[in-house]
């Protein structure tokens, strides 16, 4: 096992810069995951930490040993490819062993080793079998068997999972996750998926146009995120993002959705200034805005509806069941105390609210989130403030600081998942 740090790392084709200078640090035995849209150049910074691609500026050390001009086969990383890189003639256990034989290591190391990676990732019964007799899962066991029995100081992951269908990207998610937390080796982790990034990383690095936007714990990134593209990139579905003004303490957007905003940088007057509210953060309530359902979509355990408020779409998603049909109309009212704010010309983050990452009670059965809106009778409060016991203006001021009266805990909820020239083949080969 061992660090990686990148300082200040460049890589330009020609006039063309894809990385513009990234700062970032991968811990011993830490799992870390790039993210970010396509062409924001997580894959080429992977390819350079392998020796696959070129360094233009700046510098990659592992294990404190600077590797800017060390070859792939020398810097002990293993790469797991998007497309397995299997060789067809070869049977399961002469793939896993190659970059052994390769290095000329005596074939009862080569066997000791193969045996112990196909046992902890079953696959033994599959030795003999060929790549065109392995399921897609299965070949990407072998994939990362092959990793494995090198014992790298550094595993590095190029998407491995965007192949696979959705059911079984679920499957290996955990299984990689449980390789990782028995084998402990420092893992670099490349993915456009960010439900895999927030499901397996220590610490996710978010990427935009060959830059750093933020780096953090997951759920860091999820409850504060610095800026828009964070927050609309982290969380699924996405945050919702609605225009409007800050004033005497409170936000209004043109749609009629208003909330409270008292906190440190938003507490004069403000005028385009952004609200972010997650789908899974607006509560169903007889005193909130109507809305208008123009599709609901049910997923057994989840209700996801989309809405509109006067014209601005908003995603709403609850726990519960919603007898409810297009064209329907309900109320929504933003949690007072799972607001974010932004400014509406650079897209950073104002700071609206106290830090709500803390831990919270468990939560406690209630329709205060995806709750039915056909439950209150007219007139009559939710049932987690009447439970509180706490009047409107009461419940708003703790729901400020982060005190929820029906104890719910958002990040109990956010994990669902769904969801050459030759030279360089070689050198590809090498980090296999």
């Amino acid at each position: 096992m061992a660090e990686v740090n990148l300082r200040g790392v460049r890589k330009a084709y020609g006039a063309v810069e894809v990385l513009r200078g990234i700062d970032t640090d991968v811990e011993d035995g830490e799992f870390v995951a790039l993210v970010g849209p396509s062409g924001c150049g997580k894959s080429t910074l992977l390819r350079m930490i392998a020796g696959l691609e070129d360094i233009s500026q700046g510098e990659i050390r592992i294990d404190g040993r600077l590797v800017n001009n060390v070859p792939p086969k020398q810097r002990d990383v293993a790469m797991v490819f998007q497309n397995y890189a299997l060789y067809p003639h070869m049977t399961v256990a002469r793939n896993m062993g190659f970059s052994l034989k390769l290095a000329g290591k005596k074939q009862a190391e080569i066997d000791q080793r193969v045996a112990y990676a196909a046992g902890i990732l079953d696959l033994a019964h599959l030795l003999d079998r060929y790549p065109r007799q392995l399921s897609g899962g299965q070949r990407q066991r072998v994939a990362m068997g092959r990793a494995i029995v090198r014992d790298p100081q550094v595993f590095l992951f190029d998407e491995p999972l965007s192949n696979l269908d959705a059911k079984l990207r679920v499957q290996m998610r955990a299984e990689i996750k449980a390789l990782h937390q028995r084998l402990r080796t420092t893992t670099v982790y490349v993915t456009h998926d960010q439900v895999e990034a927030m499901t397996m990383a220590d610490k996710i690095v978010v990427m935009r146009d060959g830059s750093v936007e933020q780096a953090g714990a997951p759920l860091d990134l999820y409850d504060r995120p610095q800026n828009m593209f964070v927050a609309g990139f982290i969380g699924s579905p996405s945050m919702n993002f609605i225009e409007g003004r800050i004033k005497d303490g409170g936000f209004s957007a043109a749609c009629g959705i208003v909330a409270p905003a008292n906190g440190p940088g938003v507490d004069t007057g403000r005028e385009n200034v952004v609200l972010g509210i997650r789908p899974e953060h607006l509560l169903l309530d007889p005193s909130g805005v109507e809305a208008t359902v123009t599709v609901i979509e049910q997923t057994g355990s989840e209700t996801f509806l989309l809405l509109d408020v006067a014209g601005q779409r908003i995603t709403y998603l609850g726990r519960d069941r919603i007898a409810i049909k297009p064209g329907e109309t309900v109320r929504i009212l933003p949690d007072p105390g799972r607001l974010h704010f932004f400014d509406g010309e650079s897209g950073r983050r104002l700071d609206a609210r106290a830090d709500t990452s803390l831990p919270l009670p468990s939560p406690a059965p209630s329709a205060g989130r995806g709750g039915s809106p056909h439950k209150p009778q007219p007139g009559e409060e939710p049932a987690p403030r009447r439970k509180a016991g706490l009047g409107r203006v009461a419940a708003g001021m703790l729901f400020a600081v982060g005190i929820r009266s029906d104890g719910y805990r958002p990040e109990l909820h956010y994990m669902r998942g769904s969801g050459p020239a030759s030279a360089r083949a070689r050198a590809e080969a090498e980090a296999h």
